[in-house]
């Protein structure tokens, strides 16, 4: 009898570090991890495209035996997630949240800077949790393009792309909130031009919660904590990449 699964998707390859987290809570489970190289970035796209790219990968992933999905992107989570937990009500849907309540919750009088595509921070879901937990002193800066750039690799345009976007911030801000699951990728890069700030990503709180909603339905498994990775080109090279970066 073949095993059930946790289907993971992302629309490349930066959903790498919500996985990493939910392994480090589910070690014993088995997983498809869903790479849409072909239609990233999703931060741009309207609402309708975003919900039909979801709808159909998370059907791929139903039909590879998948007990639950995870959407490890912000976008897609802010735009499908609604859609998706109506159209498949039989199975759990977890869904990533930019972690701006973590500032209201450990750090809320410290300026902040919300970094996260164009696509996140104008959802009517942001905006309803910007408006919630406003620290007033929170920028909020739509990173147009930046999870394309992390996506390919080079970081020499990424360095380049952060000193003419978030330079400005340099001693503004002590918390950066990490609304895109590509950027916690590059936490390295960004701590090189703001200095030593503190971030916020809803990675670790997504892991404890599809923990808890696996045990609640009992679906938790034994099994090998076997990794599949599927991208939706067929791109050896991010196969390599998202591989490398779930053993670091």
């Amino acid at each position: 009898m073949e095993t059930k699964k946790i289907g993971v998707f992302d629309s490349g390859i930066g959903g790498v570090t919500v996985l990493k987290e939910i392994v480090k809570f589910l070690p014993y489970e088995d997983y498809i991890y869903f790479s849409d190289s072909i239609h990233n970035p999703y931060g741009e796209k309207d609402d309708n495209t975003i919900i039909k790219i979801c709808d159909n990968i998370t059907q791929t992933l139903i039909n590879q035996n998948c007990k639950c999905i995870v959407i490890a992107c912000n976008t897609a989570s802010a735009k499908a997630a609604k859609y998706l937990r109506n159209k498949y009500s039989n199975i759990p849907i977890i869904a990533i949240e930019p972690a701006y309540k973590m500032v209201y919750d450990y750090a809320y009088n410290k300026p902040t800077l919300v970094m996260a595509t164009k696509g996140t921070i104008e959802s009517e879901k942001f905006h309803m949790l910007y408006k919630k937990y406003d620290n007033h002193k929170t920028y909020l800066l739509p990173c147009v393009g930046l999870a394309d750039i992390i996506e390919d690799g080079n970081f020499e345009k990424i360095r380049k792309y952060l000193e003419e976007n978030i330079s400005k911030y340099k001693g503004k801000v002590e918390n950066v909130v990490l609304g895109c699951t590509h950027y916690p990728l590059i936490t390295k890069e960004i701590k090189d031009i703001l200095g030593d700030v503190q971030f916020f990503h809803g990675a670790t709180n997504l892991a404890k919660h599809l923990k808890d909603v696996l045990e609640e339905k009992n679906l938790l498994e034994n099994n090998r904590g076997n990794i599949q990775f599927i991208d939706s080109q067929k791109s050896k090279q991010k196969q390599e990449r998202f591989f490398n970066i779930l053993s670091q």
